[in-house]
């Protein structure tokens, strides 16, 4: 046993609590700014598909910031990495807050999304060092409830926070929970011995990466106003994104030490698992990130009441993640994927529908209710995609699955926006053709037209056209999780008697 695997903290109650604030932060900031959205795009005078790169600029830089986490843990040590990974969280909250203008914000954001990245795993570590080895498995269980709280707080808190004070306090709010935590872990960690070495570093397929997967991002983000490939600069972007990501597949196939190791997606379980937790966790982001918009925008609420509406879901997995984590090594992951995908797609199929009259109850049902798919669709995939691997291919199979989902869920909401615009401006158009004086449904309001009236038809026929166009958007996502549920067959059954294999469901 190791020096590192000996250490005890003084307070090991206060420690775990200090750790596992890491992961608290880092899930809640993947939450906390959707309700606020619709607030920030109107006080920096952008759309709501301008306003989402709030969002993707945080989730694409954190998977960048993903796979040179392990590198630079063993170059500087765990315990001061994680340290600077949290001054600098901190700091660039704080520069978000006071940002001034919608490119401040998104730059900020992006690198908090980059000091943001190594929270979770090295919370990980850090934990799984002071646990004894037969406890690792109630450590990562405690990781996996912490992870699970975040969509709970996160709607409710930035919702608070945006209706009584302004949106700014929603990355305020990571300061003091930083500095408290910075403080706990200097102390009771100040004894640990601390083991550094000088690993090489892939520099080649990381800068081909970041630039791959930055140009990818911005032209899916920019597409929709730029008339996607009517322009150059969106047909530049993509041959660009194509040539860096394809160079870096090759290079990283062929590199003795890749940032990245592809070659696990030779492993069935792994390749099958991985892309079944990237597209469910895409759906998933996508709810989590139109149902509010929508709610407000449409429906009136206010981001506290958007927040309490969406906050249902992480409820049952809050109740079942310690039943599967005691219970999991008897049952077959592949059922409970499989079902967690039909009961979201159940989800889905109710949202698609709802209409202008849906009242907050049951909204608030439904996402209780999708609740339990979400319950057991993270544990489960997870186990299945780590099941056949081994020794050193665990954690390099827990990084590029986080990688691949975080990405996933930056493509997913750029996808989101751009189709939930372009549907809404198509059914505001189809519903326009059908107001005429010829038409007996308004003809007599258009006898005698005013501006007013006229806006007011122009504003009934806008909600009923978002309306629709959020009617569809579930309708695609009911059909993309019934799809996805065959497939979780595809893979071997897989036991969750290891405790590894549960790292990195979030």
């Amino acid at each position: 046993m190791s020096q590192q695997e000996g250490f005890r903290p003084a307070n090991m109650a206060l420690c775990v609590f200090a750790i596992a604030l890491g992961v608290f932060m880092q899930v809640l900031d993947t939450t906390i700014a959707n309700v606020a959205l619709p607030t920030i795009s109107g006080n920096m005078g952008v759309s709501f598909t301008q306003g989402t790169w709030v969002i993707t600029s945080f989730t694409v830089c954190n998977a960048i910031g993903l796979p040179i986490t392990s590198w630079l843990s063993r170059r500087f040590g765990e315990v001061q990495f994680y340290i600077a990974a949290l001054f600098c969280f901190i700091a660039t909250s704080f520069m978000c807050g006071i940002s001034q203008n919608m490119a401040e914000i998104v730059f900020f954001r992006a690198l908090q999304g980059l000091s943001a990245a190594p929270l979770f795993p090295m919370s990980q570590v850090l934990l799984m060092s002071i646990f004894p080895r037969a406890k690792r498995g109630m450590a990562l269980a405690l990781i996996g409830m912490v992870a699970v709280v975040g969509p709970i707080v996160g709607p409710i808190l930035g919702g608070w926070l945006t209706y009584n004070y302004s949106w700014p306090w929603i990355f305020f709010i990571n300061i003091p929970v930083g500095i408290f935590s910075i403080v706990v872990i200097l102390s009771q960690f100040k004894n640990r011995p601390q083991e550094k070495t000088k690993p090489k570093l892939d520099m080649v397929g990381l800068v081909s990466m970041a630039l791959g997967v930055g140009a990818l991002q911005i032209v899916l983000d920019k597409g929709n106003d730029l008339d996607w490939f009517a322009n150059n600069w969106i047909i530049a972007g993509s041959v660009f994104a194509a040539i860096m990501l394809i160079f870096m597949v090759i290079w990283e196939l062929t590199d003795e030490h890749p940032v990245i190791n592809l070659r696990l997606f030779a492993n069935r379980n792994f390749c099958v698992g991985t892309i079944l937790l990237t597209l469910g966790y895409g759906g998933f982001f996508s709810i989590n990130l139109i149902l509010p918009q929508w709610l407000q925008t449409q429906m009136g609420y206010t981001a506290l009441w958007a927040g309490l509406a969406a906050a249902p879901m992480g409820v049952l997995p809050l109740l079942l993640s310690p039943i599967l984590g005691k219970l999991g090594h008897r049952l077959d992951m592949r059922w409970l994927a499989a079902s967690s995908f039909v009961v979201i797609g159940i989800s889905c199929y109710w949202r698609a529908h709802f209409n202008l009259d849906v009242n907050f109850a049951t909204v608030a049902l439904v996402q209780l209710f999708m609740g339990l798919g979400i319950g057991l669709f993270f544990m489960p995939t997870t186990t299945i995609l780590m099941s056949d691997l081994n020794g050193h291919e665990i954690a390099d199979g827990a990084s590029l699955s986080s990688f691949i989902r975080t990405l996933g869920a930056s493509f997913s909401s750029s996808l989101t926006a751009w189709i939930w615009a372009r549907n809404s401006s198509l059914h505001h158009s189809l519903l326009s053709e059908n107001i005429s004086q010829y038409n007996p449904l308004v003809s007599q309001q258009l006898q005698h037209p005013t501006v007013e009236s006229l806006l007011q038809f122009n504003q009934s026929v806008t909600s009923q056209g978002l309306m629709l166009s959020t009617i569809d958007l579930f309708a695609m996502l009911t059909v993309l999780f019934l799809v996805l549920t065959p497939f979780v067959f595809f893979t071997k059954k897989a036991a969750s008697d290891d405790s590894s294999s549960v790292s990195g469901g979030h």
